[in-house]
């Protein structure tokens, strides 16, 4: 469990590092493809994203600034190739839109939609917890999205609020396909990916898995979130947190409601073949 452990703390350090990142140099104004690039909104963990304007619409999109410099192993080679491929593979409403894919001698451009109103993560921060109704309006996007995906045998495998955005209308757009791979119903997948707080106990446990069940314990951790301010497990210490969830231990607030605890018990449940699938949570009278 060590080497899950240390990886654990580095995807949270880079998670807390992104949230808290501010640019100290200008931004050089450069011109890719048809879009002028403008201010930085953005930390990825190979580059920056910037807004970029249309320079006959003045359409505003983000624009993902890769630097090859920083992509040293075949793994990231691969998370990149895995991104960009999903990206322009899947067309969904509340998936977000790439546009264009650019590349030169010393960085990769990823130029998708842009999302004005930034991360979930931050509307939850901002608003202490989101009110019954609306976090409804936002997971039923996110389950439609995820639906989707699975549909169409891909996980996403890093869901969490800083992977969903909002646009002008607080529409749901999933981003950051890195950690997304195909599955079928006899196959297994045995790797640890995206952010241990909202990672099922199979796979920080380092057992297999067959791929959507993951999914679906993340969006459990989404909609506590969502409905709750906080996170079901959170500890500083990498081994709690692991037996935190490992073990299923959370509390609910006793505000919740019935139906909102139920769901959230269906899809945060240990063992994998007991969670709640894509169709339960469908139908669930909570979402309905």
């Amino acid at each position: 469990m060590s080497d899950a452990v240390a990886h654990s703390q580095k995807e949270a350090s880079q998670t807390r590092h992104a949230l808290n990142f501010k640019s100290d140099a200008p931004d050089s104004e450069i011109t890719v493809g048809n879009y002028r690039l403008e201010k930085t909104i953005g930390q990825g963990t190979y580059g920056k994203v910037r807004l970029g304007v249309h320079t006959l619409t003045d359409e505003k999109v983000a624009v993902k600034v890769i630097e090859k410099s920083q992509i040293q192993s075949g793994k990231q080679v691969a998370r990149l190739q895995r991104e960009i491929r999903f990206l322009k593979l899947l067309n969904h409403p509340h998936i977000v839109k790439v546009h264009d894919v650019v590349e030169t001698n010393d960085f990769i451009y990823i130029v998708m939609e842009y999302a004005v109103g930034g991360e979930l993560f931050d509307y939850i921060v901002a608003h202490k917890r989101v009110k019954e109704k609306e976090a409804r309006s936002f997971f039923r996007m996110v389950l439609s999205a995820v639906d989707y995906c699975h549909q169409n045998a891909v996980i996403h495998r890093d869901l969490k609020p800083e992977n969903l955005l909002l646009d002008s209308k607080k529409s749901i757009k999933i981003i950051d396909f890195g950690f997304g791979n195909n599955f079928t119903q006899n196959g297994l997948l045995d790797t640890f990916c995206g952010s241990p707080f909202y990672a099922a106990p199979e796979m920080i446990l380092g057992k297999k898995y067959e791929g959507p069940e993951v999914d679906m314990w993340s969006l459990g951790v989404i909609l506590f979130a969502l409905l709750c301010g906080h996170l079901p497990f959170d500890d500083d210490n990498m081994k709690e947190l692991y037996k935190k969830i490992s073990t299923g231990s959370y509390k609910c607030p006793d505000y919740l409601m019935p139906n909102a605890r139920h769901l959230i018990g269906r899809l945060i449940t240990v063992e994998p073949k007991k969670r709640a699938t894509l169709a339960e949570v469908l139908s669930h009278p909570w979402v309905n």
